[in-house]
């Protein structure tokens, strides 16, 4: 086998937030094919005691930790260097020292950053002689220009600077890179409108889900304490998509679907909820667990799965779990981007708030509803990772 340098800025362990399901696919395949070195960062104590069964995937491998609060006031220099925050918040000297160390023991000739914020190492004069390719997910810069719609100021500045700023980044990247790859082609499509170099690669790497793990096992004990009808969203709740998403339903959905079925209870499942989301547990009808030991038995048991998302990049792992998980899926437009559901038949759609609720009535009220083995099938025909992975190493081998 060949080496090849694979640069994560969140440890690809455990596989539970959106993310971290895509970097530990890609880890666990491209093992498959080279001995990797892999350098990574540690932003949640917790994930400290993963570090060796991430090492058993690796020939070689780095951890750095992240002081999320610490880190992000020192990120706050980019803004005096005109730089996106992004960079300098994964900005790490000992890792550029490890590359250099890395390269002289070892005959790589490849490097996958993933992420546009690992994109920068691929700058360093330990990676500048290799064939590198970015997997920037999706499209990061959008993301911020959508954040900066959505918010009063000062963010709506801050976001507005870093969409600008990391959009230009993004456009170097592509162009000093063999490849870059997105996640949809949705993605891709708007990227290569933002290049100015037609002659940059931008390929697409879609996102799987794994079908064997996230299916209904029957004799599974319910999470729930009796048969009242839930309307599940899962997700890591310090992300401030999903929060807002929660929020939304909860405040505005919900009431109206309790109007019609007083018994309907909507659950929050899903790590780190922020101090807004955890008060969204007052309101009558809502439960917000935290994390849970695994996101399973919530979705098998629960009614429907919403996905409530207003602000959406990519494809949506959460949204393909549900669907794996055999669960009728009400969600936004921006939610299913990527994802060929046919409204109606693999998922209902709806983006304003009465149309939300209705299609949620419309799921309450139908039993043995077919939209779940739909989608079950949907995912187990497109979104299987055995069959997504591949052209990552066509691309890093140089293939057209």
């Amino acid at each position: 086998m060949d080496d090849l340098l694979f640069l994560v800025h969140r440890i690809p362990y455990p596989p539970n937030k959106g993310d971290k399901i895509r970097s530990f696919h890609l880890l666990r395949f491209l093992s498959e094919h080279y001995r990797v070195h892999l350098a990574t960062f540690i932003d949640q104590p917790e994930d400290r005691v993963h570090r060796a069964r991430v090492a058993e995937c690796c020939a070689s491998s780095w951890f750095g930790t992240l002081d999320p609060r610490r880190d992000k006031l020192l990120s706050l220099r980019g803004l005096l260097g005109g730089e996106p925050l992004t960079l300098t918040y994964y900005r790490d000297r000992a890792l550029r020292r490890w590359l250099r160390e890395t390269r002289a023991r070892h005959a790589i000739g490849r490097v996958l950053a993933f992420s546009s914020s690992m994109g920068q190492y691929l700058f360093d004069p330990a990676c500048a002689d290799l064939r590198r390719v970015i997997d920037l997910v999706d499209v990061d810069s959008e993301k911020w220009r959508q954040y900066a719609a959505e918010s009063p100021p000062p963010m709506r500045w801050v976001y507005a600077r870093e969409a600008r700023r990391l959009g230009a980044f993004e456009r170097r990247l592509a162009t000093a890179c063999d490849a870059s790859t997105l996640v949809s082609e949705a993605e891709a499509a708007l990227f290569r409108e933002r290049l100015d170099d037609a002659s940059a690669r931008v390929e697409v790497v879609g996102n799987g889900v794994d079908t064997a793990h996230f299916a209904v096992a029957p004799g599974t004990p319910s999470p729930y304490p009796d048969l009242a009808p839930r309307l599940v969203f899962t997700g890591a709740m310090d992300y401030w998509a999903n929060a807002q998403g929660a929020a939304w339903f909860a405040e505005q959905v919900l009431p109206r679907i309790r109007a019609r079925r007083a018994d309907a209870e909507f659950w929050v499942v899903g790590m780190n909820p922020t101090r807004a989301v955890r008060q969204l547990g007052r309101l009558p009808g809502v439960v917000v667990t935290g994390a849970v030991p695994d996101v399973r038995p919530y979705l098998q048991h629960a009614a429907a799965a919403v996905v409530p998302l207003h602000i959406a990049r990519g494809i949506q792992n959460k949204v393909l779990e549900a669907m794996a998980m055999a669960r009728p899926v009400i969600a936004t437009p921006q939610a299913l981007e990527g994802i060929p559901a046919a409204p109606g038949r693999e998922a209902r759609v709806a983006e304003a708030v009465e149309p939300f609720a209705a299609e949620c009535l419309a799921a309450l009220a139908t039993s043995d509803d077919p939209m779940g083995a739909q989608g079950r099938a949907l995912v187990e025909r497109h979104f299987a990772w055995e069959a997504t992975l591949p052209r990552l190493v066509e691309l890093l081998e140089g293939g057209s």
